[in-house]
């Protein structure tokens, strides 16, 4: 899926007051429209091994926000597991929910929308589209390969690389979650304008072992030679730096989530940038509609996707060295976890107080 406006038309700091407008519907979901059922959030992650985010972030700000505004939640993780998933879900709207807020694992989402939507409740997708969702909340996916495309681009252009003749390899996602369609669309658009063409694309997949071992089959169809990697996230960025150090190579390096791992290669020059997405925006978002979905309010968005879901986008940032130190003000990265062994110093260069 692609979004039908490439740019996002919230800026970051109000995303969720910006893109949400709601009028009263008078139903209030949750099967029965009262109740118990109908004041509980029912919340499923996909795992804690794709990304840290899950378990660190996304749970504690998607929790504590709808306690705030007065709602139980229920918020499970299906660890990896497609039938765990279904699992879950089937036991939440047992008890009863008056809105389901999921995040996609390989397709599980689709078959527990259209249960919810079969009782009268509301689906949100978070973070990744499910097909069938009132809803989908995420960053500007589109934006994000944007931005990790620019970063491989400049990053050849400081290494005096000309980009058009460049080497460079495209290490994306899991196809199977909708996201990664739209870091690759938005990566491709801005590395094919400035004339690179993929010397090499193994599969995709969010996995870093998996990353490493694919990279090092691709470099070694190039026979060792690379002058930059596309990578989409982090954690498979790691993944792929293991190989580069172990050949002694730097070279330009994309990534996203801004994770532990993801900034200490960016201060150590490992990896050239990460793109932010600060999960706290997201979950706000994600908490402001679910909010207004149990007040019994129908929500508007000012973006959609091909299939004319609803889509509330959040801005993400891209973060070099300099940028660092701003995720560690926000909260979004521990100062001490950060700034261990070798990283301690580029933590003194980069005045990030530890």
């Amino acid at each position: 899926m692609r979004t039908t406006s490439l740019v996002s038309a919230a800026a970051i700091a109000g995303a969720s007051a910006l893109l949400l407008a709601a009028c009263s519907s008078g139903d209030s979901g949750g099967g029965d429209g009262g109740g118990e059922a109908a004041t509980r959030a029912c919340v499923i992650l996909p795992d804690a091994a794709s990304s840290p985010r899950w378990e660190n972030f996304d749970r504690k700000y998607l929790e504590q926000g709808l306690a705030d505004a007065g709602f139980e939640t229920d918020i499970q993780n299906a660890q990896g597991d497609t039938n765990k998933y279904a699992t879950i879900a089937d036991q939440q709207l047992s008890k009863g929910c008056g809105v389901m807020l999921l995040v996609d694992y390989n397709g599980a989402g689709a078959a527990v929308a259209e249960k919810a939507k079969a009782e009268g409740i509301p689906a949100i997708a978070y973070d990744r589209p499910i097909e069938g969702a009132d809803y989908y909340v995420s960053f500007d996916n589109v934006e994000v390969g944007r931005l990790e495309g620019q970063s491989i681009v400049d990053g050849l252009k400081a290494a005096g690389k000309d980009p058009a003749t460049a080497v460079v390899v495209y290490m994306g996602g899991d196809p199977a979650d909708g996201n990664a369609k739209m870091f690759h669309d938005g990566a491709v658009e801005v590395m094919e304008a400035a004339g690179i063409k993929p010397a090499a694309e193994p599969p995709g997949v969010w996995d870093g072992d998996k990353s490493a071992t694919n990279f090092e089959q691709a470099l070694t169809s190039l026979n060792g030679k690379v002058d930059a990697v596309w990578v989409a996230n982090d954690t498979n960025a790691a993944g792929v730096i293991t190989v580069l150090d172990k050949n002694n190579l730097v070279v330009p390096v994309s990534g996203q989530d801004a994770s532990i791992a993801g900034l200490q290669n960016v201060l150590l020059g490992k990896q050239t940038a990460t793109v932010y997405k600060p999960v706290k925006l997201e979950a706000e978002a994600a908490v402001d509609l679910a909010v207004s979905l149990l007040n019994g309010e129908t929500p508007t968005a000012d973006q959609e996707l091909e299939d004319g879901t609803p889509y509330i986008a959040v801005t993400p940032q891209l973060v070099g060295p300099e940028q660092v130190k701003d995720v560690v003000d926000a909260g979004d990265a521990d100062p001490a976890e950060l700034c261990q062994g070798e990283v301690a110093a580029k933590c003194d260069e980069f005045g990030i107080d530890y």
